[in-house]
């Protein structure tokens, strides 16, 4: 069938809104009508070209949520009519990672982060169109692997539910499980975004008694206090500092970077705010071709400091996608102020100005 989505056809290179050829689903897969996204940084790495991918013209989106259309055979978990969120770490269930509990590491979702490699071409414009995550949530229908679909409550509104499928969950998880923030701790997050607003609240609900926020613009430093930030910086500099006061002058926990577009430096200043023992989470993406980072290698060693990559916040989509949603549902977990603003999907192009000016913690793309 025909459908709109969002594409990039090189990168650099601007979002354009186009008609594209959907497939129906096969074995499976489903189909699904896209409700809402959320317009994550990750997808604006591959449109600036920080992420490179194989194959152009490339369908964006992977935050998404919506409701299934049509069901390939061989799936009997979901049926036409299912709310669905979209997992851009699809889980197998039998690998190695997904048997650990690891589903964010799961050996299919490595084959498709930021990569063309699903098991067939699913959109085309006259030549293959590459698929984000193997979703491209930016499209008012896509077929995907329903693998890649968590099926949630009817009655969640799916305008909150997309923010689980990505910002949410990857912020929240990145100061509870890989920080592994406990009652009394001092967190330092970097970077207030879609992401870091999360690293704020799953820091402040996991105990952390002292939650500094650093970002240079005003707005995300205020916003960052309705999620349970304590304290908020312009400057890593202000902020460590304070940690230290909180510690007796060892310093904080945990430091959390989800700034936009991580460099060297912002893993040297975390890893330069943690006390004995801390972590410094790295859950922000920067260029590919980046390497190294100005650390104190005998404070490695003699400090035992860890420096913790964290992708989707180690978490497991199958259950923590639904276990977030209802935290929402029961109060504990605050969706409705994350949305800064809505976008059509010809705004989409708006939308990520928007997210470069600091004007938005999250916008959200409504469909029709």
């Amino acid at each position: 069938m025909r459908t709109r989505g969002a594409i990039v056809r090189s990168a650099p290179g601007p979002y354009e809104v186009v008609e594209l050829e959907v497939a129906d689903p096969t074995h499976g897969e489903v189909q699904v009508r896209l409700v809402a996204a959320g317009l994550c940084h990750s997808d604006d790495h591959i449109a600036v070209g920080d992420s490179p991918v194989a194959i152009y013209p490339f369908a964006l989106g992977h935050e998404g949520a919506g409701v299934v259309t049509k069901v390939g055979p061989g799936v009997d978990d979901l049926a036409e009519g299912d709310h669905v969120v979209f997992s851009f770490l699809p889980a197998c269930g039998r690998c190695r990672w997904c048997a650990s509990g690891m589903q964010n590491l799961c050996d299919e979702g490595g084959k498709v982060w930021m990569a063309p490699e699903v098991p067939r071409v699913r959109l085309t414009d006259g030549t293959p169109v590459g698929q984000m995550c193997g979703v491209s949530a930016f499209m008012e229908v896509t077929t995907i692997s329903a693998r890649s679909a968590v099926k949630i409550p009817a009655d969640i509104p799916l305008d909150k539910a997309c923010l689980v499928g990505c910002g949410v969950a990857t912020g929240w998880g990145a100061s509870v499980n890989s920080a592994a923030t406990r009652p009394g701790d001092v967190v330092i997050v970097m970077g207030i975004g879609g992401i870091g607003i999360n690293a704020v609240q799953g820091a402040a609900h996991a105990g952390a008694t002292t939650v500094i926020a650093v970002d240079p613009v005003d707005f995300k430093r205020e916003q960052a206090k309705l999620f349970g930030a304590t304290h908020s910086f312009a400057t890593m500099d202000e902020a460590a500092e304070l940690a230290r006061q909180y510690s007796n002058g060892q310093g904080a926990d945990a430091a959390v970077v989800t700034v936009g577009i991580v460099d060297s430096e912002h893993i040297g200043q975390a890893f330069a705010a943690i006390r004995k023992g801390g972590t410094a989470v790295v859950t922000g993406l920067g260029n590919g071709a980046t390497t190294g980072a100005p650390i104190n290698l005998s404070e490695l060693t003699l400090y035992q400091k860890r420096i913790q990559g964290s992708l989707f916040g180690q978490c497991n989509p199958t259950a923590d996608i639904p276990a977030l949603l209802e935290m929402y549902r029961s109060g504990h977990l605050n969706l409705d102020d994350i949305v800064t603003r809505t976008y059509s999907l010809d705004e989409i192009g708006q939308g990520y100005e928007d997210m470069h000016a600091g004007r938005n913690l999250r916008g959200v793309v409504l469909f029709d």
